[in-house]
């Protein structure tokens, strides 16, 4: 009796801090297992079948106390077939295990920041639509020559998608004051729109604001990071 509390004992600790399976009957099947003559573990997981409760384990497969495939990170997707372990709890993830990218943009949904992002769009870190290289110089909104590679691909992105509509969001460094800069933000994302617009782009499917200093992507305490900052981002409207 003492050895078959000891035993009992265990397995509890090791269900309770595995987080494997529920103890709902589990113990009840300890005691038969105790009791049968000749234990059989058919499945060669390490627990005898009268308390396995996945069954048919293939081999070299870890499993729970219980029996059944370790899911380490809860995702719902054991550890033998995850692609992604470690996924953060309660993140909706797909049959690998990984969690969703919905728009395909390299970002998973939990920490896009931009979801609904059109196929071929070029994402930052944060899944939004921005257009690297499209840095405008100190204190102007002028369309240079090296933009029209990358404007000539949303031009090509908006036609290949004739139900998007974008709001071109301009930005600016903190060199001069938040009205001044909030105007100068307006006039980049006007540019940007204009610019589209000679492409063939409808205008109906372009809005354009500006966001002044309020909204910086890199440190503005140098000046690669205020170059960063003097920029045009892209947002699809539902």
């Amino acid at each position: 009796m003492k050895k078959t509390m000891c035993l009992i004992t265990i397995v509890f600790i090791a269900l309770f801090f595995s987080g494997c399976a529920s103890m709902q009957g589990f113990m009840d099947k300890i005691l038969v297992c105790e009791e049968a003559p000749v234990p059989v573990d058919s499945d060669g997981d390490g627990v005898f079948d009268c308390k396995d409760k996945c069954p048919n384990t293939p081999k070299g497969i870890a499993v729970c106390p219980t029996g059944c495939p370790l899911d380490s990170d809860g995702d719902g997707v054991v550890d033998s077939k995850d692609k992604c372990p470690d996924t953060p709890k309660g993140v909706a993830v797909d049959s690998d295990g990984c969690p969703l990218d919905t728009d395909g943009d390299g970002v998973y949904d939990y920490l896009d920041k931009c979801p609904g992002t059109p196929s071929g769009a070029k994402v930052n870190t944060a899944g939004c639509w921005v257009l690297t290289g499209v840095n405008f110089d100190t204190d102007k909104s002028v369309i240079k020559p090296g933009f029209a590679v990358k404007l000539n691909e949303v031009a090509d992105i908006l036609n290949k998608n004739s139900n998007l509509k974008i709001e071109i969001q301009g930005h600016t460094d903190n060199v001069g004051n938040a009205a001044y800069n909030m105007k100068l933000s307006e006039r980049r994302a006007a540019a940007v729109r204009e610019y589209l617009i000679n492409k063939g782009i409808a205008a109906e499917k372009m809005t354009a604001k500006g966001f002044g200093l309020t909204a910086p992507a890199a440190t503005n305490d140098t000046e690669e990071g205020r170059a960063q900052n003097r920029r045009v981002e892209l947002t699809p409207i539902k």
